[in-house]
């Protein structure tokens, strides 16, 4: 698997190689904004490592205008700014997910995985983990012969954690992604609607948990704690 690494610090772009080559990864990296979307638009990368700041090209122009040419490249972006708002425009743009500096090599590989296995998803009307399916167009969670509707906000909840089984997705992404940047739900709405999953989960007998992983977010998995 190849990624590229646009990242203008050179010790960081380094040490970004190094952990990819470690794990297995074939890298090659880049130090401007230009280089990278050149690289990107003529190159055959299974993902992208993008910094939000970069010289020539910022970040977010680099993903907008890959995008525009209908790339559909993994793009994970690098950020050493907390704010939701920078968090919320890469996302718009087109970056299937966002890490902040520093961030632990662990942190950054398993959301790697998640966004390469996501960018070789089948398309399909049936989203699928463990012991259960749900209807992407139903919104219906089914387990053999049972099954429960969910709401608009509960399949979506949803689709992120079977998207992510496995890795930990924290509450600010899930506010990102089903409230939006501009809605006052706090984590305690996304705490409210893991209870309610847990319970139609319960009613249709699926052995999958939602695990809640304390100061860092949930995670799915196959059997109950």
């Amino acid at each position: 698997m190849k990624i590229l690494v646009i990242e203008d610090d050179k010790k960081i772009s380094e040490a970004l190689c190094k952990i990819l080559k470690d794990s297995g990864y074939d890298t090659e990296a880049v130090y401007d904004g230009m280089d990278g979307l050149y690289y990107v638009s003529n190159g055959d990368y299974d993902a992208v490592i993008l910094d939000v700041m970069l010289p020539k090209m910022n970040g977010f122009e680099v993903i907008k205008l890959i995008r525009s040419q209908k790339i559909i490249t993994p793009v994970l972006m690098l950020t050493a700014r907390g704010d939701i708002s920078d968090k919320v425009q890469g996302l718009d743009f087109g970056a299937d997910d966002y890490l902040s500096k520093p961030f632990a090599p662990e942190e950054l590989l398993a959301r790697l995985r998640a966004i390469t296995r996501r960018g070789h998803e089948v398309i399909s009307d049936i989203l699928s983990f463990g012991d259960i399916e749900i209807s992407n167009k139903s919104f219906v969670m089914t387990k053999g012969i049972k099954s429960v509707n969910l709401s608009a906000k509960e399949y979506e909840v949803m689709k992120i954690l079977v998207s992510n089984a496995g890795n930990v997705v924290s509450k600010e992404r899930f506010l990102i992604k089903v409230w939006g940047e501009e809605s006052d739900a706090t984590s305690n709405n996304v705490e409210a609607y893991m209870s309610f999953l847990r319970k139609k989960l319960h009613y249709i007998g699926s052995d999958i948990n939602i695990k809640a992983v304390r100061m860092l977010g949930y995670k799915l998995e196959e059997g109950h704690d």
